[in-house]
């Protein structure tokens, strides 16, 4: 990812940010998006596919391909859920944005939240609970239902606004805006623009 630098670009993305982002994707191996394109297909012509991705994120042009639909069956019945398998590209891209986000992010986070951050376990939440226990003898149990379905994506694009600096903000936000206003569809094995909560998409964990 030699070539220019990002002194005329609109947003400050470092080349190594993009590679240590690929690197983590290509760690977590996973499936192909709609492009078909597996880990070692995008590896056949890696410098050239990087440097895209820095190129359109860091001037402000990246917009996100559809998602991949699968339907898996929930663990313990009730139907199934979709999963939503992005393009390597996308969840490189992903990646970027989370490394980016989460230094800030883990700082305000609740003591007790403890899903898809880095550390953290839910063995880890298990553990406060069983001690919890020993001292209440009650325990609250709250689910939202359909969450990832119906979260208010203008409400989403606010937080991150106000938790990150204004560059790395219009990255982000463009990306969320575009999806939100795809209102995507799933249909025949393929999604609508990039869900910001899909299932599928970047969780950092563990």
């Amino acid at each position: 990812m030699g070539r220019s630098g990002s002194k005329d670009k609109s947003f400050d993305i470092s080349k190594r940010l993009v590679w240590e982002a690929y690197k983590s994707v290509k760690a977590n191996k996973g499936a192909a998006g709609v492009d078909g394109r597996s880990i070692e297909d995008f590896e056949a012509d890696l410098k050239n596919n990087l440097y895209r991705i820095w190129n359109r994120m860091s001037s402000g042009t990246y917009f996100p391909p559809p998602v991949r639909a699968v339907e898996i069956p929930k663990p313990h019945g009730g139907g199934t859920r979709i999963l939503g398998v992005p393009t390597v590209a996308d969840r490189i891209a992903q990646t970027v944005v989370a490394l980016q986000l989460e230094p800030r992010m883990e700082r305000i986070f609740h003591e007790d939240s403890y899903g898809y951050r880095p550390g953290r376990s839910p063995l880890m939440a298990v553990e406060k609970c069983r001690k919890r226990c020993w001292r209440k003898d009650w325990v609250l149990d709250l689910d939202v239902q359909k969450f990832f379905d119906s979260v208010d994506h203008d409400l989403m694009v606010k937080a991150v606004e106000a938790n990150t600096d204004q560059k790395m903000g219009g990255v982000v936000c463009e990306a969320l805006v575009e999806s939100a206003d795809a209102d995507a569809r799933w249909n025949g094995g393929r999604a609508g623009p990039w869900d910001p909560a899909g299932i599928g998409g970047v969780t950092r964990s563990g």
